[in-house]
C-alpha cells in the first residue's frame, strides 16, 4: 500500500476561500462542543486518528480550538494499527511528530481476526468496529482519558438514521455525546454539525496524508454506501434535503411519534374549565359538572326559570344520564391492553 494523499484541488491554505472555510468549520465545532458540553476544564481528550480525512480534520480543528478555547484541555492522538497488509506505519508518527502533538500508536491484529471470522462476501464493519472500539476504550480507561473524540460528521449521523430506519426498524441515529455501556468512557463527536462536503474541501486544502482502509474500502456493496448514494441523489434533485433531515433530528417532537415508552400517552386527559379535576375518559364523558351537560343548559336554567321546565329540562336530564352511563362504562387502560392481545371476532 502506498502513502497517498488527497490531491490538492483547492486553493492553498493562505487563500481567502480557505480561511472562510476554516472559520466556518471552527465555528461549527465550537458550537457542537458548547451545545453538548463535550469538553470541560482539565479534560484529557483522546482523538482517535485513523488516517482518514475525517479524523485528520477533527484533530486539526481541535488543536485550533485548544488555542482559543475558554477552558484548558489536553489532546492526545491515538491510532490503532490493525495490521492490515501494506499499512504505511511511518505516515502517522511522522505527521504527528511534525505537528508536535502527543500521540500513541497501538498495535492489535484485528485484521486477521476479521478476515478469519467473517465469511467471504459478508460485511466486515460490525466486527471490525467492535474490536477497534474495545482496544481504544481499554487504552482510555488505563490512561485516565476523560473524553474519546471520534470523527463522525453530520452526514454519518443522517446515514445512521436511515440505516436504523430501513434495516433495524428503529428511529435512532448517532449521538453527539454518549456514555459507554459500562459507564467508564465518554465519547464525543465534535464534527457532528459539519457536512462531509466541507471536510473534503478542508482535507484537500490541508493535503493530509490519507491512508485508505483496505477493509472498508474493499466492500462496495455496504448498506451504508447504498444509503449514502440515496442521500446524494436526493440532494441532487432536492438541494437542502440533508440539511432539512438533520434539522429534524435536532427538533424532535416525541409526542407526535408512536412510542408509548418515549411519551406518556396514558396520562393525557382533557381539561374542562370549572372542573375540580380533569375528566378521564372517552367519547361521551360529561364535560360539565352535572348541572346541565355540555351545552350549559343547567347554568342558563339557573338564570332563567322558564328554561327549567318543559322539553329543555327533560333534555338536560337525559344528557346527565348519558354522561353518567359513559363514565360508569369507561374501559380501564389495562382492559384495553388485554383486549389488544385477543384475536378479532
Amino acid at each position: 500500500m502506498s502513502s497517498p494523499s488527497i490531491p490538492s484541488a483547492e486553493p492553498s491554505t493562505a487563500s481567502a476561500n480557505f480561511k472562510r472555510l476554516q472559520a466556518r468549520l471552527r465555528g461549527l465545532v465550537g458550537k457542537a462542543i458548547a451545545d453538548f458540553a463535550m469538553i470541560e476544564p482539565g479534560d484529557r481528550v483522546m482523538v482517535c486518528l485513523s488516517g482518514g480525512k475525517d479524523s485528520y480534520t477533527l484533530l486539526d480543528l481541535l488543536i485550533s480550538q485548544q488555542r482559543a478555547a475558554p477552558v484548558d484541555f489536553e489532546l492526545v492522538a491515538v491510532n490503532l494499527d490493525q495490521k492490515q497488509p501494506g499499512f504505511p506505519e511511518h505516515v502517522l508518527p511522522e505527521y504527528l511528530k511534525a505537528l508536535g502533538v502527543p500521540f500513541q500508536i497501538l498495535e492489535q491484529d484485528t485484521y486477521s481476526v476479521v478476515k478469519r471470522v467473517v465469511p467471504e462476501g459478508r460485511t466486515q464493519c460490525g466486527l471490525c468496529s467492535r474490536l477497534r472500539r474495545g482496544a481504544l476504550y481499554r487504552y482510555a480507561r488505563e490512561h485516565d482519558i476523560d473524553k474519546i473524540a471520534l470523527g463522525h460528521h453530520r452526514d454519518d449521523i443522517v446515514e445512521t438514521l436511515f440505516l436504523n430506519l430501513f434495516h433495524a426498524g428503529r428511529l435512532k441515529a448517532m449521538a453527539p455525546k454518549l456514555l459507554s455501556e459500562d459507564g467508564r468512557n465518554v465519547v464525543i463527536r465534535p464534527l457532528c454539525y459539519v457536512p462531509e462536503r466541507e471536510i473534503v474541501r478542508y482535507a484537500r486544502a490541508r493535503a493530509f496524508p490519507i491512508i485508505p482502509c483496505t477493509l472498508c474500502g474493499s466492500q462496495p456493496n455496504l448498506q451504508r454506501k447504498a444509503i449514502a448514494r440515496m442521500l446524494a441523489e436526493w440532494e441532487k434533485t432536492s438541494p437542502g434535503r440533508i440539511d432539512s433531515i438533520f434539522h429534524a433530528l435536532r427538533h424532535v417532537q416525541v409526542s407526535q411519534l408512536v412510542d408509548p415508552k418515549a411519551f406518556d400517552f396514558a396520562s393525557l386527559v382533557r381539561t374542562v374549565p370549572g372542573d375540580v379535576a380533569p375528566i378521564r375518559g372517552g367519547a361521551g364523558a360529561a364535560e360539565g359538572d352535572g348541572d346541565g351537560g355540555e351545552d350549559g343548559a343547567g347554568d342558563r336554567a339557573a338564570s332563567d326559570p322558564a328554561m327549567a321546565s318543559g322539553s329543555e329540562a327533560d333534555e338536560a336530564a337525559a344528557d346527565d344520564a348519558r354522561a353518567e352511563a359513559a363514565i360508569r362504562g369507561f374501559t380501564p387502560l389495562e382492559d384495553w391492553r388485554e383486549r389488544a392481545t385477543l384475536s378479532p371476532d
